[in-house]
């Protein structure tokens, strides 16, 4: 009877500590260490606990399955993770493949978009940037030459102000691009979005003077429905110990009259 009673005590228990686990589910993987970093940096604000795991394709971040909405419209706010970018350097490596022109212009303007974006990424204040370059080109012969331009797309936080900063985006643009410096400013289009605001909110539970999270409500509650069948198993062997120790008094005192009688015979 002891062991049952000790074996059904630790199944209780051991029910009672898994009532708190929930599930973790990855949130972004593939990442840089940068931007794994960011990540954390920017859910810890709203004390979101994170999982990082790194492998060979690069670092994985899980967060708790209650989270993760927040967690990606948190991320969506703050222009995380950022996007993957590549430099001249690399886009231009050398390989034994042969590009034709065509090819080759197309590569600089993506190139040259990118490192203009990078550029403008680091800005304080600037959630995303993107980047359009057109050089300046001949469609046809005897056709006049297309001007080079650029638009440029900005979103910004609230802290930022478009108006302070929109001539030195288009001073940089303009001596970044060939063809541009120098040129009326009809040429380079810069549009600024201000950034949603992400206004955290976490649904409560309140019981009395306690608020609990949905996800601490549940463990409460399943915590709660945990004891009381414990405590109605401790009653169901209080009421059935007295009877199952007098059935088996009944059977041992039985059996010592049998043996007892054929030992006499």
């Amino acid at each position: 009877m002891q062991k049952f009673w000790r074996k059904s005590l630790l199944a209780a228990l051991l029910a009672l500590s898994l009532t708190g686990c929930n599930p973790l589910v990855v949130l972004n993987t593939g990442l840089s260490e940068n931007d794994a970093n960011d990540i954390i940096a920017e859910l810890s604000h709203y004390n979101i606990a994170v999982d990082k795991q790194i492998d060979k394709e690069g670092v994985t971040i899980r967060v708790d399955s209650d989270d993760i909405a927040r967690s990606v419209q948190i991320l969506n706010a703050s222009g995380l993770p950022h996007k993957a970018r590549t430099n001249l350097g690399e886009e231009f490596q050398k390989s034994g493949i042969i590009s034709s022109p065509l090819e080759e212009q197309a590569r600089y303007i993506f190139a040259l978009s990118q490192e203009l974006e990078a550029t403008l990424s680091q800005i304080d204040g600037v959630v995303v940037a993107r980047v359009n370059v057109v050089l300046a080109e001949r469609v046809a012969p005897g056709e006049p030459v297309q001007p080079a331009s650029a638009s440029v797309f900005i979103k910004h936080t609230p802290d930022l102000d478009p108006d302070t900063i929109e001539p030195r985006i288009r001073q940089l643009v303009a001596a970044s691009i060939p063809g541009l410096a120098g040129k009326s400013d009809d040429v380079i289009s810069i549009v600024f979005v201000p950034a949603g605001v992400y206004h955290d909110h976490i649904e409560q539970v309140i019981l009395g003077p306690f608020r609990f999270t949905l996800s601490e409500y549940a463990t409460v509650k399943q915590g709660f429905f945990t004891v009381l069948g414990l405590l109605l198993l401790t009653g169901v062997v209080m009421v059935l110990k007295p009877r199952i120790q007098k059935r088996l008094a009944k059977k041992k005192l039985a059996a010592t009259s049998v043996a007892d009688s054929g030992s006499r015979k």
